[in-house]
């Protein structure tokens, strides 16, 4: 089950969903619908699965908390963060509909090393720890594509940092609107999610003072817009090009 904090914290908002069958989901890219028709084992993991819905701000995966299982996104978008130094929240990475959640503590950890809330109004698909080592042990293509799913988070983790390293800090903000836009696309000539100036500073390894600036400065250069917390690209390849020596872009 999932955390007795979590429970505790959520209670209120957090909705249970009719059971959705993975054949009728439309996240094509989902590793689950993926291995779908391979086992049979897999068809009866799948009926096991619960769903839910988590209100927008809402933290259902709380750091610290005994690792029970994995979150598999059904719709909606959620931030992936733990906590720094002197408390300060560090934003690992975005995750979108069909995306994994929860699989950084999963099968090397007792605790959770992270922690993840929803953006916004979130459909979760939740399978237990139990359910998915039995499927993982007998069902060996499901667990080789979980495999490589790995490491290419890891591949991901180590080129993000070898990035930061070397990025100034317009470079590490302008690597960050890139990375979201790509993310979650565009609605409305805008990205498609509202994120706080810290949220982009708590990404991008600076401050919100410092994201505030480069901003105000993209924005005499004619490069972004924004509207409240929704930011527009106005050119992505210039932005692309100030960083292209870098030879990086996050992938979504």
């Amino acid at each position: 089950m999932i955390s007795t904090q979590a429970n505790t914290n959520t209670a209120r908002t957090k909705k249970k969903l009719a059971h959705t069958s993975c054949e009728d989901c439309t996240n094509s890219g989902c590793l689950i619908k993926r291995n779908l028709r391979l086992s049979a084992l897999v068809s009866e993991f799948v009926e096991e699965k619960r769903e839910f819905t988590c209100k927008k701000s809402q933290q259902f995966i709380m750091e610290g908390a005994p690792v029970n299982g994995l979150f598999f996104i059904q719709s909606g978008k959620v931030k992936v963060f733990r906590t720094g130094i002197n408390g300060r929240e560090q934003i690992v990475r975005f995750a979108n509909f069909g995306e994994i959640i929860g699989h950084r503590g999963f099968g090397t950890h007792e605790y959770y090393s992270i922690g993840a809330m929803a953006l916004e109004d979130t459909n979760l698909c939740y399978f237990s720890k139990e359910n998915l080592q039995k499927v993982l042990l007998t069902a060996p293509n499901f667990t080789y594509d979980l495999m490589l799913f790995y490491a290419n988070e890891l591949n991901r983790s180590e080129a993000k940092v070898k990035s930061i390293s070397q990025m100034t800090v317009r470079e590490r903000v302008i690597d960050t609107l890139i990375y979201i836009e790509r993310k979650f696309g565009r609605k409305n000539n805008f990205i498609n999610v509202a994120l706080s100036r810290r949220e982009y500073a708590n990404y991008a390894g600076t401050t919100e003072e410092q994201v505030i600036r480069v901003f105000s400065a993209l924005k005499k250069d004619n490069l972004i817009n924004t509207k409240g917390k929704r930011v527009e690209i106005i050119d992505s390849s210039l932005l692309k090009r100030e960083i292209s020596e870098h030879n990086f872009y996050l992938d979504s």
